[in-house]
């Protein structure tokens, strides 16, 4: 077993700064944006004592909905040097679910940015909290909103009610130094730092309470399964507000002074771009990512030699996918993490050294001081080797619990500290865990249990296809049927027929797909994970299954 380190955040970028004080820290390549390890780290000293003026206390919630922008990463090391609580904003949120987060979770103040896709933040904004146009930026009073006081607007416009990142910068040299020192030195490891909503595929989403403790632990056995260094630079694509960026990208980075390059908001080309520019040695990205930068039209002009490592995280990875990245791609030592937001993220992964197999076939065995057991659903017991059952976890990074839910995080937790992840896995006797569902996501048809991934693995072999979905929809004979839904490559035609046809003498005929949809997208959260609970609703719809 390793050594648990006992370190803030904010702590250990101080110490990476002071070690390699010149060593490159953040790179954005398209503003020209460059900070080493010393600037980044006073940097993000200025922001923590602007915050301190704000008024924001140690444990205070401070909220930010935005996209990959240099104000977020420089947030993330200076709430973890000042002590609030960092509650990080899925940015497809809409109205009510904004509204519902910065309530629940009584954040104080809000960062945002200008807009997104379309939507205007500001508006949204002000659509929830009228007053704040009429009120003056510091001094919000809201009877909906009781705790929110600043709100905090990422760009050069003013707007009513709110201050500008300039003002916050200003405002940091009325604290001094030493302020901020005292105020770090009283940060304990244990200590919450981060929240983040859980997606919620069932009822309101939940804030998971991460600590100091939690994340720099998590992020350093991440870094040292893949061998990371500070001579690596990772191009982080994946959006912050979600674990994969902040802490699998960002956090550990600076676990080993290696250097970041985020890229604001996906774009396969802006990410093929940022790798050859920088020379990027790693690369993350859920699989839809990656199959995206394989498939621009533009992939074989760049230069991605530079690559070695990187992660695929997210959902499960396809097999061709896999041998893509590791072959066409050049990073032959990609690895596969699985987690969830809940267990800080990571609780099983691949190593670089791992044979292909191992790391198309399964997520990788425990990470360094983390316990996994698999076991029986109904009965708790744990299975024997090579069975299906719920994959648990125990260890320095299972959370401290769900804000304000007692009940949920009971559910969530047993009494011997198991946290359980609702995820079905088997595992074999050198410890490699293999996903095969969700336990909502099992199919059962006929009494027969069906994993979808046995099926969507089949699937991806198919040469036309590209990506693919498989659900089970109520049928009235078998209790379930399979439904596959299938996105087609570029310019490629195929009928239902075909595709059954590939099945047969290959798969059995109870898992051969009753129905298939050809879509050209998948409903998804924003951080790239696919809502299976909406294909089935859409299946559903689509079969006129609804009563």
């Amino acid at each position: 077993m390793g050594e648990i380190l006992k370190i803030s955040v904010g702590k250990l970028l101080e110490n990476v700064a002071k070690e390699r004080p010149d060593h490159e820290a953040l790179v954005y390549p398209d503003r020209n944006l460059r900070y080493t390890y010393k600037q980044f780290d006073e940097l993000c000293r200025k922001v923590a004592k602007g915050y301190m003026k704000l008024g924001l206390d140690k444990g205070d919630h401070m909220a930010i909905w935005a996209t990959n922008y240099p104000e977020w990463v420089t947030t993330q090391f200076a709430t973890g040097k000042m002590g609030a609580v960092l509650v990080t904003v899925n940015t497809s949120y809409q109205s009510a679910e904004l509204e519902y987060l910065l309530k629940q979770s009584d954040s104080t103040t809000l960062v945002l940015m200008e807009e997104y896709r379309g939507t205007s933040y500001i508006d949204t904004l002000y659509s929830i909290i009228p007053e704040l146009k009429t009120s003056v930026p510091g001094q919000l009073n809201s009877a909906k909103l009781p705790y929110l006081k600043n709100v905090i607007v990422l760009g050069e416009n003013s707007y009513p009610g709110m201050y500008n990142w300039s003002d916050l910068l200003e405002m940091a040299d009325e604290v001094s130094e030493e302020l901020l020192d005292a105020r770090m030195a009283s940060l304990e490891p244990d200590d919450v730092i981060n929240m983040q909503y859980t997606s919620g595929t069932t009822g309101f989403p939940k804030g998971v309470m991460l600590t100091h403790s939690n994340l720099v632990n998590n992020a350093v056995n991440v870094a040292a399964c893949q061998n990371l260094t500070y001579k690596d630079r990772m191009c982080i694509p994946v959006p912050f507000f979600h674990c994969f960026g902040c802490v699998l990208g960002t956090l550990t980075c600076v676990t080993v002074g290696a250097t970041m390059v985020p890229v604001q908001e996906f774009n396969p080309l802006e990410v093929l771009q940022a790798v050859e520019k920088e020379r990027c040695t790693a690369l993350h990205g859920v699989p839809t990512m990656f199959i995206a930068e394989l498939n621009h039209p533009d992939f074989a002009k760049f230069d991605l030699s530079s690559l070695r490592t990187g992660i695929m995280a997210g959902s499960t990875c396809p097999e061709e996918v896999m041998k893509a990245v590791t072959e066409t791609m050049g990073a032959s030592e990609i690895t596969i993490t699985y987690g969830q937001t809940e267990s800080s993220p990571g609780i099983t992964m691949t190593r670089t050294n791992d044979p292909l197999h191992l790391r198309v076939g399964s997520v990788g065995r425990a990470m360094p001081d983390v316990e996994v057991k698999i076991v029986d659903p109904t009965t708790n017991e744990e299975v024997p080797v090579g069975e299906s059952g719920e994959l648990c976890t125990r260890g320095y990074h299972v959370m401290k619990g769900y804000y304000k839910n007692l009940g949920a995080t009971a559910s969530a937790i047993d009494e011997e500290g198991w946290l359980h992840t609702g995820d079905l896995a088997e595992m074999d006797e050198n410890g490699y865990c293999k996903i095969t569902g969700r336990l909502k996501d099992m199919i059962i048809r006929g009494g027969e249990n069906i994993y979808p991934r046995e099926i969507e693995e089949f699937l991806y072999t198919h040469p036309k296809v590209l990506d693919v979905q498989v659900v089970g929809v109520p049928d009235p004979k078998f209790g379930e049927e399979v439904m596959a839904w299938v996105q087609l490559k570029e310019n490629e035609t195929a009928t239902v027929d075909e595709i059954k046809e590939y099945c047969k003498g290959k798969i059995s005929r109870f898992k051969i797909p009753r129905y298939i949809e050809f879509c050209v997208s998948f409903p998804m959260t924003a951080s790239g994970k696919i809502q299976k609970f909406k294909l089935r609703e859409n299946a559903e719809k689509a079969l006129n299954l609804l009563k």
